[in-house]
């Protein structure tokens, strides 16, 4: 009788055409903010014009394999296409490997954390014992080796003296929030803003979840009124005819941290505009026109606010107006935060790199 027979396994041009697909039409989706349909008319234009496809696989082929891969899905009723959760992961698989794996090629950052959580992964270096070091830390092995150098092995004994600490990298615990201005501004003058905060937002999110699932991240998006989204959400955001009302964002925020219960709490803001709306009982006090002063002062009473409890904001800001970069200058010293001025493509690496700082610290 003849067993399995195994040999080496040679994707084919099929396979590697519908891979090379699929990354397109993920970014497509994320693009078009979840729409299948608008996502898969962009993929045959593209196709047309650069010959994505060939004759032996087609848009149509690969239609279908999204359908048996489960991808996407037809509802039964209207015959409408749309994302599963499956491609609600890829994309923010995606997003993550194509921010982080810019980071770790490029520099990294150098941001200081307030406080540090508990230790977790040993280092090779040792020391000697301190008042306060945890008993996990002692070296035992070392410990007994100084004992009996110290006083011989007839008459055992273990003095403090004798004990050896081995260093560990302190990894905090941390919860952020993730603040995305959908504003109109987000999209005006033609150039599309919130679709790089949504690929940032779901490279954090799975980075958070995967990595570091102990860490918390709440998503909220500000502009009228503010409000919570789930991950799942990202995909399909879209920017709005609102205004900017950072008050709102900054007040949800601060209601989720104080509900947290790590030491290291912080607010991650991406706006490209200055704050232009209050809500003031059931009405609104807009003024899209320069610095509103009432705005402005309940914005910076906010962030006052956000640092006697301990809470930092980092500002990602994506205009490059001067009159808005003061207002943000401003607004990180009243906060003792950060702020990053940032252009589109580079928006992933600093929120990275600031994220990955904030929760690593060597202590001694």
């Amino acid at each position: 009788m003849i067993g399995f027979r195994f040999t080496e396994f040679t994707p084919g041009k099929k396979d590697n055409r519908f891979q090379d697909l699929l990354n397109i039409f993920m970014q497509l989706l994320n693009i078009t903010s979840g729409d299948v349909s608008t996502a898969l008319s962009y993929l045959s234009e593209l196709d047309r014009k650069y010959g994505l496809t060939g004759k032996e696989y087609g848009v149509g082929d690969f239609i279908n394999d999204l359908k048996d891969k489960n991808y996407i899905q037809q509802d039964p009723l209207n015959g409408k296409l749309a994302m599963t959760g499956k491609s609600e992961q890829a994309i923010r698989k995606q997003s993550l490997e194509e921010i982080f794996g810019k980071l770790k090629k490029g520099k990294q950052g150098n941001h200081g954390i307030s406080d540090a959580g508990k230790g977790e992964e040993f280092t090779a270096e040792w020391r000697e014992y301190r008042f306060g070091d945890t008993p996990d830390q002692i070296d035992m092995t070392g410990s007994i080796r100084n004992a009996q150098i110290n006083h011989g092995i007839e008459d055992f004994k273990m003095s403090e003296s004798d004990l050896s600490i081995q260093e560990k990298d302190m990894k905090t615990l941390t919860s952020t929030v993730l603040m995305i201005d959908i504003s109109h501004s987000m999209i005006l003058y033609g150039e599309d803003r919130i679709t790089p905060a949504k690929k940032v937002a779901m490279g954090l999110a799975e980075l958070i979840t995967t990595k570091y699932p102990k860490d918390t991240l709440d998503i909220i998006v500000f502009g009228d009124d503010a409000r919570p989204i789930e991950i799942k959400d990202l995909p399909y955001l879209q920017a709005g005819p609102y205004h900017t009302n950072t008050v709102a964002g900054l007040d949800l925020a601060m209601d989720i941290l104080r509900r947290r219960k790590t030491n290291n709490k912080q607010i991650f803001m991406i706006t490209d505009g200055k704050p232009t709306c209050l809500k003031v009982g059931i009405k609104y006090y807009k003024n899209s026109f320069g610095l509103d002063s009432r705005i402005v002062n309940k914005t910076l009473d906010r962030a006052a606010i956000c640092k006697r409890h301990g809470i930092s904001i980092t500002t990602f800001m994506i205009a490059k107006d001067p009159y808005l970069q003061r207002f943000v200058r401003e607004f990180t010293k009243v906060n003792n935060g950060r702020a990053f001025y940032s252009s589109l493509t580079g928006l992933g690496t600093y929120i990275f790199e600031d994220y990955m700082r904030n929760r690593k610290k060597h202590v001694r």
